[in-house]
C-alpha cells in the first residue's frame, strides 16, 4: 500500500477582535430611550400634552443620535481593533484522514 504524503498548505492570516455592529446600534437605540423615559416623566406634566405623547417625541429626538453614538463607539473599536491586529502562519489539515492518536494501555 502506497502511502502519500501530503505537505500542509502555509499561509499568512491576520487574526483580530472586530466588534459586532448591531449590539452597539441597540444598546445607542436603549439609551436614547431611557433618556426620554427621564425627561418625559421626570418634569412636571404639560396640560396640552400627555407623558405618552411627550415620551414618543422625545424617543424619536434621542433614538437618532444615540444610535449615530454607538454606530460611532463601534467604528472607534473596530478602528483599535485594526490597528492591534496581529499576522500569524495557519496551515491546513486534511480532515478525511483520520487523527494517529495512541491510546494509553490500561
Amino acid at each position: 500500500m502506497v502511502s502519500e504524503q501530503h505537505s500542509p498548505e502555509r499561509r499568512e492570516i491576520t487574526v483580530r477582535r472586530a466588534p459586532r455592529f448591531v449590539p452597539f446600534l441597540a444598546l445607542g437605540v436603549v439609551a436614547g430611550f431611557i433618556a426620554a423615559l427621564f425627561v418625559a416623566y421626570g418634569g412636571d406634566e404639560n396640560a396640552s400634552f400627555t407623558r405618552e405623547a411627550t415620551l414618543g417625541f422625545f424617543t424619536m429626538m434621542f433614538a437618532l443620535p444615540g444610535l449615530l453614538l454607538g454606530a460611532l463607539a463601534a467604528l472607534v473599536l473596530d478602528w483599535i481593533s485594526v490597528r492591534k491586529a496581529r499576522r500569524t502562519m495557519v496551515e491546513s489539515v486534511d480532515s478525511a484522514e483520520p487523527e494517529s492518536r495512541e491510546k494509553p494501555l490500561a
